[in-house]
């Protein structure tokens, strides 16, 4: 079987976040909408390249801009994380059904008395 990464919005997502700057610039955009200028203050790099780490999150459909006069502010667009939620929520499920199975099993075998163990120690 071939495994081949397909080029939906979900990798473009994760692709996207795999970055720091980009995470942070995801983080502070939670707390209200800013310009390029205002998210580029904190970094020690040029507004051209947050500019481009802010293309990426475009091109991923985490950000979008918005023309208010002469401002262009970015916009965090929140309901692609509805998107990553439930694509983790249904791994998560599956994990805590594996967990939930092996802690019965566990539990059975306390209850089972422990028969036929050998006594090599005793007889040497």
């Amino acid at each position: 079987m071939r495994c081949v990464v397909a080029d939906d919005r979900l990798s473009r997502v994760f692709s996207a976040l795999a970055d720091p700057t980009r995470r942070d610039i995801v983080a502070r955009l939670a707390a209200g909408d800013a310009t390029v200028g205002e998210l580029a203050e904190p970094y020690d790099v040029t507004v051209q390249a947050v500019s481009k780490h802010i293309r990426v999150l475009e091109d991923a459909g985490l950000v979008s801009r918005s023309r208010d006069a002469q401002r262009r502010p970015c916009h965090l667009e929140a309901e692609v994380f509805d998107l990553m939620t439930k694509w983790i929520e249904r791994y998560r499920r599956e994990a805590e059904d594996r967990f939930r199975r092996l802690d019965a099993l566990l539990e059975h075998m306390d209850e089972q008395p422990v028969t036929g163990t050998p006594e090599k120690e005793a007889a040497s």
